[in-house]
């Protein structure tokens, strides 16, 4: 098999030719066989390769049936919460501890849960919303190294476009939970700020849980951007800043007051005072509407012996 090599910004990927040209076989099998999909849209131009145009049009169907699977899964969730956060945390780890505890209280408020469907803090949240006996979501993606879902997801969908995950990320959440993350984490974080900027999310909450992690970036957002008048005073507002969860659901519940929506849905309630703690058992299966329901029965305090003693900083950029 022949190996072309393109160079893409400085960047070199490599892949057999003969397998990029074969003729398109399935609406969902990449049209190479050495590289992501992604890797194949975005690189790969050179003249090495053939020219894309003969293949796009196998593409964009292959692009449509994903989008249109994703929407096909997720119809019906018209409550729900987006949690993002590092895959790289064990269980032991404080801010699992916190991902967990407050993916249980939204939960209990009446709101589904997704994530990136993966390890740490995706399963913290995921784990959170079984507890809680919630709908459980997980949007994972194709990666050069497996990462396999997370035994807590109800729903799980496998995409394999990041931009494709990201819509579905957005459009069926009614908040956005950063805690803290690396490049993804902040990939995600700034592409709901900018949608917030430009007024295509609407009183979609942006809330940042963790102060000692996120206060050194809203300093520098702060003292960098705001004062250079590159983001407005509206811009560096969007993003709250708390530890607490009770405080994270009782923001969210606020936003999701204010939201337009195309049908009607249960309203949120906050969670009752502490009671019993439920316990890691996996719940009956959910039907996929479940969240234009009632929500589910309220549970009590944090698994791992956390408590209700997380500090608060409740701190809006301003």
């Amino acid at each position: 098999m022949t190996t072309g090599v393109c160079e893409e910004g400085g960047a070199r990927c490599r892949t057999g030719c003969a397998a990029f040209v074969a003729p398109f076989r399935s609406p969902v099998t990449c049209l190479s066989s050495t590289l992501a999909c992604d890797e194949e849209l975005l690189c790969c131009l050179a003249a090495a390769f053939p020219p894309l145009a003969a293949t796009d049009p196998a593409r964009i169907r292959r692009i449509a049936l994903e989008l249109a699977d994703g929407f096909r899964r997720l119809d019906g969730v018209t409550r729900a919460v987006s949690m993002f956060g590092s895959a790289r945390l064990p269980d032991t780890h404080r801010d699992y501890l916190l991902a967990r505890q407050t993916a249980r209280r939204l939960g209990s408020a009446g709101f589904a849960v997704i994530t990136g469907g993966g390890p740490g803090i995706m399963e913290a949240a995921n784990r959170g919303a079984r507890d809680a006996g919630a709908l459980s979501i997980g949007l994972n993606i194709e990666l050069p190294f497996e990462q396999p879902f997370n035994p807590y997801v109800d729903v799980a969908v496998m995409f394999r476009h990041f931009f494709v995950r990201k819509l579905m990320f957005v459009r069926y959440a009614s908040a956005f939970v950063v805690f803290p993350g690396g490049f993804g984490t902040l990939d995600e974080l700034f592409e709901m700020l900018t949608l917030a900027q430009t007024g295509k999310a609407k009183h979609v909450p942006v809330v940042l849980v963790g102060t000692r992690h996120w206060r050194g970036l809203l300093d520098w957002l702060r003292a960098e951007l705001l004062d250079s008048a590159m983001i407005a005073d509206v811009d560096a507002a969007r993003l709250q800043l708390t530890d607490d969860p009770e405080q994270v659901v009782a923001w969210v519940i606020t936003s999701w007051h204010h939201q337009p929506r195309s049908r009607p849905a249960a309203a949120p309630v906050l969670a009752q005072p502490p009671g019993r703690q439920t316990g890691d058992d996996p719940q009956a299966e959910q039907p996929h509407d479940a969240h234009s329901e009632a929500p589910p029965p309220t549970v009590d305090g944090p698994p791992g012996g956390r408590g209700s003693s997380a500090s608060s900083s409740q701190v809006a950029v301003n």
